[in-house]
């Protein structure tokens, strides 16, 4: 079987207000790191030889921030992984903040296979970062793409937000030009969300936060889009945008619902039977002390030919280019068209879909949510006949 490898890395240098990844704050020192890279290694062992994954073709390494494992440590987890394959992954991906990588952080990814860093800017404009609790200086952030540039060339991403607090039109162009001048090959752009039960949430509920307004967020996130594709930055995703064709084939993988197993506290592994249409999901709680001690209980998932096919929609038509017809095709025994022909039909009258193939236009990905709500029914009503 082949399976992409996504590790979650939870420690962080702080929690920002509107992160809602299973994230814990450590000191670079901290012990916990080492036997928590000891873990991830006897899982990944363990899991590749029970599950027969003969071919990884992506890592991603995530969190979290992996860059608060230090170089040492990173090159060891590296190391090990590299024992679980014979023929080297085609994309390897480390994320990384500016506060915690460092030039020997670097040189151990680039030394140990790794493909692409993914670095978290999110803004260089202070009072933004200072209201939502970012952690680290703007200048450390600009220190560190001139870093990452240095080592990695070009073959790097850089993440950045739209509707943080105090962020108008004119500074969040000034921060995608700021990250042009290092020419990245993929940037991603996020519009700010605010996740239930995160801080930022709680603080923006009370008032205590000011948080531009929907409409005004959604604005924003579109100036940033239409900036971006100016510079030739091409929009593959609802919110990846490349040069070159310079896609991260790891995420391709996610939407267009192929295997990936996870490794580590809060990950998730989504395994599936393309013969049958259907497949599990394990998830590991979202709790280092669980994890670290193997007292807890991941959460198995059986995916239906329902919920598989839902799932199918709602990652592959993030995507640029839809879900892969001949996959979907083996999978569920007939074709998208097929399957929501009066759907497509509609979306494509107002335009929002493409004529020629299985896919959103850019303005129909704006409505995205919209889309799958007729999608949904619409196959719900098919499926349960």
């Amino acid at each position: 079987m082949e399976a992409s490898l996504y590790l979650h890395i939870p420690f962080c240098a702080g929690v920002c207000d509107y992160c809602d990844f299973y994230s814990i704050p450590v000191e670079p020192k901290d012990p916990r790191i080492r036997r928590y890279v000891d873990r991830l290694l006897e899982d990944g062992k363990r899991f590749i030889q029970d599950l027969d994954i003969t071919a990884v073709p992506t890592v991603y390494i995530g969190g979290g921030t992996p860059s608060m494992l230090g170089a040492s440590e990173m090159r060891r987890l590296l190391e090990g992984l590299a024992e679980f394959w014979e023929v080297p992954p085609e994309e390897i991906t480390v994320e990384m903040n500016p506060e915690s990588g460092d030039e020997a952080f670097l040189e151990a990814c680039r030394d140990s296979g790794v493909t692409r860093i993914s670095l978290g800017v999110q803004s260089f404009h202070v009072p933004s970062r200072q209201a939502v609790h970012r952690v680290g200086a703007d200048y450390r952030a600009d220190e560190r793409l001139r870093l990452v540039r240095d080592i990695f060339g070009r073959q790097f991403s850089v993440d950045l937000i739209a509707g943080l607090p105090f962020q108008d039109e004119n500074i969040l162009l000034r921060d995608l030009e700021q990250v042009f001048a290092y020419e990245p090959v993929h940037i991603s752009l996020y519009a700010l969300t605010l996740e239930p039960g995160t801080l930022l949430e709680t603080r923006s509920r009370l008032k205590k936060t000011l948080i531009p307004d929907q409409d005004a967020r959604d604005a924003l996130w579109i100036t940033g889009r239409d900036f971006l594709e100016q510079a030739g930055y091409e929009q593959y995703e609802v919110s990846n945008f490349c040069l070159n064709n310079n896609q991260s084939i790891h995420n391709i993988r996610y939407w267009r619902m192929k295997n990936w197993l996870g490794l580590g506290a809060a990950s998730s592994s989504t395994l599936i039977d393309d013969e049958t249409g259907t497949g599990r999901r394990v998830t590991f709680e979202p709790d280092l002390g669980l994890y670290m001690t193997r007292t807890g209980t991941p959460l198995t998932e059986v995916l239906d030919v329902l919920t598989l096919m839902k799932e199918t929609f709602l990652m592959g038509f993030r995507y640029r280019r839809g879900p892969e017809e001949k996959l979907f095709q083996k999978r569920f025994g007939l074709s998208i068209s097929e399957c929501i022909p009066r759907t497509l039909g509609s979306w494509r009258m107002q335009g929002l879909a493409d004529p020629q193939k299985t896919a959103l236009t850019s303005g129909g990905l704006l409505f995205l949510d919209r889309f799958l709500r007729d999608v949904f029914e619409e196959i719900e009503t098919k499926i349960r006949k």
